[in-house]
């Protein structure tokens, strides 16, 4: 396979060792950056052809992503901005039911950034990447004003090959289908708002930010009947099943006591007044498949270190359309909503 890429980087390593405006020269800088900085982390042979554009051989359907990183701060328990862009778009391509294959990443730099900052999370994106199977082979880099930017802002999109064998989405969720979730919730988001804010929790509560290819693919190859899947980023699971439910003109009604919730999670929850079904994850997603295969399923994912806590939790059902309700150990049922703004900004 032969793939010609670039990384544009209108930005030169100073000599104090700071990402900085480019005033006059700026091509050898750029070229210094990209030679001391970029290309080393990546290490991959397409960027070395210092072209335009990446040339992809890919046959079949394709599925297309795009997202951008504002995450603050930078660098938190279990990832950094880095691994965050990388895992977040390669799930957005499992959740299609697609092998991840390639990604483009754009820096949005603040002047006076560290250099080794960038160098940081530049290897950790490599890292992930190799870890995800998926390649870097293309990106653009620049810089803005000092105070404009937290440091550093990150695009990535991303291009992956489809395997599953019928489309994917919410529009293809019946009634009985069941829901499965992979694992505990919460985490993601209370580790960022953790180290930004200094709270000195007993326990340093870790990201579960994690590539999600492996499980869902498995559940593919094993020819799981999926009618919809969905990462639990931004709004958490609440936002997720009321997205899907109102796309798809149904009801889902989870019970609550089959959702996991570590208990110093649940603890700095109570503490904030966040409720962990809307804070944020970013390596765990739910499965909407089949009432026949929900048992195979579950088999396969517990299997797999990233969805070893996979539980079902719910089914859908016919009506009322966009409903969703949960309930409670005593048997009363709330209905949940999407929240009218974050609970948490700035956390992917």
């Amino acid at each position: 396979m032969k793939g010609i890429g670039t990384f544009s980087c209108p930005v030169p390593a100073s000599s104090d060792e700071t990402v900085q405006l480019a005033h006059g020269g700026g091509g050898r800088a750029m070229a210094r950056l990209m030679d001391t900085v970029i290309r080393p982390a990546f290490d991959d042979p397409e960027l070395d052809c210092r072209h335009d554009g990446a040339v992809l051989p890919i046959g079949g359907p394709v599925a297309f992503t795009t997202d951008s990183y504002v995450v603050r701060p930078l660098f938190f328990p279990g990832g950094n901005i880095g691994t965050l862009a990388v895992n977040g778009t390669v799930n957005d391509l499992a959740m299609c039911g697609a092998r991840p294959l390639y990604l483009s990443v754009s820096f949005i730099l603040e002047e006076g950034l560290p250099i080794e900052t960038l160098r940081r999370v530049a290897g950790s994106m490599r890292d992930a990447a190799r870890a995800a199977g998926v390649r870097l082979v293309t990106g653009d880099t620049k810089v803005v004003d000092h105070g404009k930017a937290d440091g550093m802002f990150v695009n990535t999109t991303g291009i992956g090959q489809v395997l599953a064998p019928a489309p994917i989405g919410p529009a293809h969720v019946q009634a009985d289908d069941v829901v499965l979730l992979s694992g505990d919730i919460g985490r993601h988001g209370m580790a960022v708002m953790a180290a930004r804010e200094n709270l000195g929790f007993e326990t340093v509560i870790e990201s579960d930010c994690a590539p999600l290819v492996d499980p869902v693919l498995a559940l593919v190859e094993a020819g799981i009947e999926l009618h919809c899947l969905r990462d639990l980023t931004r709004g958490g699971l609440a936002s997720a099943l009321v997205e899907i439910a109102e796309t798809a003109g149904r009801s889902i009604t989870i019970e609550e006591t089959a959702i996991s919730v570590r208990p110093d999670v649940g603890a700095a929850c109570e503490l904030l007044g966040l409720d962990p079904l809307h804070v944020a994850n970013e390596g765990r997603f739910i499965a909407i498949v089949a009432p026949r295969d929900a048992r195979r399923a579950l088999e396969i994912l517990r299997a797999r270190e990233a969805t070893k806590g996979a539980v079902a939790i719910g089914v859908a059902g016919g009506g009322p359309a966009g409903q969703v309700s949960c309930r409670g150990p005593l048997g009363m049922e709330r209905v949940i909503d999407m929240l009218s703004g974050e609970q948490l900004p700035r956390i992917c």
